[in-house]
């Protein structure tokens, strides 16, 4: 048992009555030979773990080791908490929660790659959120991260998932179609709808290059973490709704790959264009190489 396509995902989810979830989890069965339980607590490690990044980036207000990042996820906690908020509680918890994950790895903390560490705050950050929120069980935020994989098991065997390769949409791209997906199955929606809130997503960052200032997975690439949550909680509304994406998810997919493959070397991760090469980012950029020489 196995799929290659979100059209065969959905296919294999209608034959067998499951969610993307639980498909993801029966094939993971399959193929480690694995029990059913013990799959399920090596997942839930991982939430754990990405509860611990949460809970470090939104008390932890110490800059990163580089000086270019750290403190905004406190600053934005408060923000929120204060009320002052414009985008209402799941997505301004959400933001909340991305950038201190994405803070917690600037600072050289754990987390996990989601589908990347240069994405990690996108996955933690909605579904902590809807932790917050809706208090959504362990159990269920367990299963959203199977629904997760499941796409991303997808993306990254027909596409990219790394920066380098394809651009940040390979990467801030991915993990926001992943996230959309995960929130529009935790919230009772289809299979159908779980990959159409996918495609609304991903098509939303097409494009979107890679330039990292000074080469670090910090700026711009954190507030593109935060950013990305919005989207994501926009297109599992969407979908939910009963919108459909023009173009079918699989197409999508190809599409991002095609993008990645004509993007310029120096908007792939190399630091060569971009904002990587403004001004402020070649100053930013000097100021730490003058610190470690």
């Amino acid at each position: 048992m196995d799929f290659r396509s979100m059209n065969e995902l959905t296919e294999l989810c209608t034959r067998e009555r499951k969610t993307v979830g639980e498909m993801m989890l029966m094939v993971e069965m399959e193929k480690s030979g694995r029990d059913k339980e013990m799959i399920i607590d090596m997942m839930a490690e991982r939430l754990i773990k990405m509860k611990h990044a949460v809970e470090s980036g939104v008390e932890d207000g110490s800059p990163a080791p580089s000086g270019i990042s750290g403190g905004d996820a406190v600053k934005m906690s408060e923000y929120v908490n204060n009320g002052k908020g414009l985008s209402g509680p799941y997505i301004n918890d959400a933001m909340t929660f991305s950038m201190a994950t994405s803070e917690t790895n600037a600072r050289m903390g754990v987390i996990v790659a989601t589908p990347t560490a240069g994405a990690a705050g996108i996955i933690p950050g909605v579904l902590f959120s809807l932790r917050k929120n809706d208090g959504t069980s362990y159990r269920d935020l367990v299963m959203g991260l199977f629904t997760a994989s499941a796409l991303g098991y997808v993306i990254a065997n027909r596409s990219f998932i790394s920066g380098a390769a394809g651009g940040c949409q390979a990467e801030v791209g991915s993990a926001t179609a992943m996230a959309a997906g995960a929130i529009a199955e935790l919230k009772g929606g289809t299979p159908e709808q779980v990959v159409n809130a996918t495609a609304l997503a991903m098509k939303s960052l097409l494009g979107l290059v890679c330039d990292p200032v000074a080469g670090l997975v910090e700026v711009p690439c954190i507030k593109r973490n935060v950013i990305g949550t919005s989207i994501a909680f926009s297109a599992a509304d969407l979908s939910l709704a009963g919108i459909e994406s023009r173009i079918p998810c699989d197409e999508v997919i190809e599409a991002m790959y095609k993008i990645g493959k004509e993007m310029p070397r120096t908007l792939r991760e190399t630091a060569l264009g971009g904002l990587a090469m403004t001004a402020t980012g070649m100053k930013l950029k000097d100021r730490l190489l003058c610190r470690n020489t």
